[in-house]
């Protein structure tokens, strides 16, 4: 069964900052394992703001990553995809949820996690999600982000 996690930013954080470096982060940490990821946005513009901050976000490097729109794709294939639709069937070990609702496809993934951002409208849609995935069993956890970035569990 998928395991679903929150990762809860700062107050006063949000798209533009807050979720898009925390999505960098966890695609850096998820793919130095060697495990694809799927970051699933319905945004355009936070699509972009994400494929640029993979390509600089860490000086001397960057996470490999491409745009996805239905295509398929050769191999090697890219560790991390971004998109708005259904990804590949070789993306299933992690998704990362951008959107404000649970897509249908969710639980082909081992792993969920959503960015839930500081702002106070986008809070209430990440418990319309909490919601929906403890109403049907599904394990959840959640981490806090500290003053110096990293993620603790809240029991």
């Amino acid at each position: 069964m998928t395991r679903v996690d929150f990762y809860l930013l700062p107050d006063g954080s949000g798209p533009a900052d807050g979720s898009v470096m925390a999505t960098c982060k966890l695609c850096d940490k998820a793919t130095s394992s060697g495990l694809k990821v799927y970051v699933h946005t319905a945004d355009a513009t936070l699509a972009e703001n994400l494929d640029g901050a993979l390509w600089s976000f860490r000086q001397g490097s960057f996470i490999a990553h491409e745009k996805h729109h239905g295509q398929s794709y050769e191999d090697p294939q890219p560790l991390v995809l971004i998109g708005s639709v259904e990804p590949p069937e070789t993306h299933h070990n992690i998704m990362i949820n951008l959107s404000a609702e649970v897509p249908a496809f969710f639980s082909r993934f081992e792993r969920v996690l959503e960015i839930v951002d500081g702002d106070p409208a986008l809070r209430a849609k990440s418990r319309e999600r909490f919601k929906f995935y403890r109403d049907r069993g599904y394990e959840l956890n959640t981490f806090e982000q500290n003053a110096e970035g990293a993620w603790t569990q809240r029991k």
